[in-house]
């Protein structure tokens, strides 16, 4: 989930993937943008089998024939190794903060390898997008969040991003110099969690409307 290292929020509904996420890897994995092998993606909810890409013709064409989607568990092996799963205790203390700051303080507080590895991912980010990231995968956990609620809250943000986030400047570092080093608004010692918040505020008429035609739970 690379989205706050270009000052954007996950989205296309990867903030409730996040928050459905066990333990606190959502948060950690949504601001840090740390990458998944395939067991780690079975291990935090985001693949539901696994099987080989060197086994995806002949499934696809069972797929095609029988239009059955038997073959799918016929073709899913054992998942491999998830290391996500050995440093879920680790991540679960270092990000059961309320906000950033609460993280970040957390994360400081910690001599170790691994708060210092995740420290430095965390520095490369917009620290209003991982804000606002942390603040709604809380708001999405729950019986009552579903997709609806998370793309409600991803739009919010990314109607205003233009104007009010890091994104154009994002984009630049990235994509356009590729100097990758941002000048992000805001500073993480000084987390900006009312801007944050500001963001995820509803937009009144310009609101996200859904086709109420379809079903989208």
């Amino acid at each position: 989930m690379p989205e706050c290292g270009i000052g954007l929020v996950p989205d296309v509904g990867g903030s409730l993937l996040l928050a459905r996420a066990p333990g606190r890897l959502g948060e950690y994995l949504g601001c840090t943008g740390a990458r998944m092998g395939p067991g780690d993606a079975l291990f935090a909810g985001f693949a539901d089998h696994y099987i080989p890409e060197a086994n995806w013709p002949a499934l696809i064409d069972a797929l095609c024939q029988s239009g059955d989607t038997a073959p799918l568990l016929a073709a899913a092996l054992p998942a491999p190794d998830a290391p996500l799963a050995a440093q879920q205790p680790a991540i679960d203390g270092f990000f059961a903060g309320e906000t950033l700051l609460d993280i970040l303080n957390a994360l400081r507080a910690d001599l170790g390898d691994f708060a210092a590895d995740t420290l430095k991912s965390l520095t490369r980010n917009s620290p209003l997008s991982m804000a606002a990231t942390v603040e709604m995968i809380h708001r999405l956990r729950g019986p009552a969040a579903d997709i609806r609620r998370a793309l409600e809250l991803e739009y919010r943000f990314t109607h205003r991003a233009q104007d009010k986030s890091d994104f154009l400047e994002g984009i630049r570092a990235a994509v356009i110099d590729k100097d990758r080093s941002p000048n992000w608004q805001h500073s993480l010692d000084a987390p900006p969690q009312m801007a944050a918040t500001q963001m995820l505020l509803p937009l009144g008429a310009d609101k996200l409307t859904f086709d109420t035609k379809g079903d989208m739970s």
